[in-house]
């Protein structure tokens, strides 16, 4: 196994961290690394706002829900989707951009800003740091747009941590996934073999959880039901056309 495969396999989120402070040579390496991530046409409509600053990751982490692994963190990385940037090239064309109006338009910034937090979080993994995903910056994103000065035709859509890890966080078991054969389907989407997985994955999980004293953990189905039940972030379409995405197809 090399060791990409290696590294890719080994992930898991890291929720603890120390004290100690990530290099400012390794956060610029792992931000010039992410850059040269793929995006749509390449429109690089993705821009980062990381900050160090205390008191702002701080506020971060209470807006996001008053996340601890956010407030413990030695880096906050905010990826914005940016068709501010695209606005203004197209307009040296004497055109007037169209695609913050269309359902395309959220899709390209939601794919363009997964792979990029995929491009970080192994960046600074690949570093020894530690990384979790966050995608409760939206709980609240009129104040993160407020807090990061964003101007229209811009969206903070995803952020994530990063710091040193605890010996007991990087040591932590992982955590099982859904069957191989109800993940990766040849040729068509089999149905079937997806509902037996999540049926496995349940009981799975829940060994998981009991032989590793993880009783405080949700089974997949609770945990899905909890979140998916409901929607949970009301206040993205709003604050979508607020930042100038006004749907016209």
């Amino acid at each position: 196994m090399n060791e990409t495969i290696k590294q890719l396999s080994s992930r898991k989120s890291i929720r603890e961290f120390t004290s100690q402070s990530v290099k400012n040579e390794d956060l610029e390496l792992i931000m010039k690394t992410a850059q040269r991530a793929p995006t749509s046409v390449n429109g690089q409509q993705i821009s980062l706002v990381y900050t160090r600053n205390k008191e702002t990751i701080k506020k971060i982490a209470k807006l996001a829900g008053g996340q601890k692994q956010i407030e413990n963190a030695d880096v906050f990385i905010t990826i914005v989707v940016d068709f501010n940037r695209t606005s203004f090239a197209v307009s040296q064309t004497n055109e007037i951009q169209n695609i913050d109006k269309s359902a395309e338009g959220i899709l390209v910034g939601a794919v363009d800003a997964g792979i990029m937090l995929s491009a970080l979080q192994v960046a600074a993994e690949s570093l020894g740091y530690g990384t979790t995903a966050i995608g409760g910056i939206r709980n609240n994103p009129e104040e993160m747009i407020e807090l990061l000065n964003l101007p229209k035709k811009t969206y903070p859509i995803v952020g994530t941590t990063i710091g040193v890890s605890t010996k007991e966080a990087k040591e932590s078991p992982l955590k099982p996934r859904i069957p191989f054969e109800s993940f990766a389907l040849e040729d068509i989407y089999d149905n079937e073999k997806v509902k037996e997985g999540v049926l496995k994955y349940e009981v799975q999980l829940k060994d998981f959880r009991v032989k590793n004293n993880m009783n405080y953990m949700q089974s997949y189905c609770e945990q899905m039901s909890n979140y998916y039940k409901k929607i949970y972030n009301r206040k993205v379409a709003k604050s979508y056309e607020t930042q100038g995405f006004e749907f016209i197809d």
